[in-house]
């Protein structure tokens, strides 16, 4: 019996473990942040899209030049499509980060209170 004793008491001496919660603040969404984030990756992507458009557009002007002195007698080319469409692509995605820079520009000039 005095062993039982001894267990019961050791026991009842143990420390109590407390589940501690962790006192994290919350991310809270900004949408002046998410804005300007969502602006500045328009114009990159944009950019990047113009640079590709205009180097497709360059290959499909080189080939064209290169088609058009192999066979004289085609008019159209399917080269002169390639290239029109590329350009098209450019010019929309150059308008694009135009856009999205003034866009950026006129929010800037709001919190500066101009």
């Amino acid at each position: 019996m005095a062993n039982h004793k001894q267990i019961s008491r050791s026991s009842m001496q143990e420390p109590k473990v407390r589940l501690v919660k962790s006192h994290r603040p919350r991310r809270r969404f900004h949408p002046k942040v998410f804005i300007n984030h969502t602006i500045e990756t328009i114009a990159i992507i944009s950019l990047l899209l113009t640079g590709f458009s205009g180097v497709g557009a360059m290959g499909c002007w080189g080939l064209e030049i290169i088609e058009s002195n192999a066979n004289p007698n085609i008019i159209i080319s399917g080269w002169e499509q390639h290239k029109n469409i590329c350009l098209g692509a450019m010019l929309v995605c150059f308008s694009g980060f135009l856009g999205s820079a003034l866009i950026g520009a006129s929010f800037s000039i709001q919190r500066d209170k101009f």
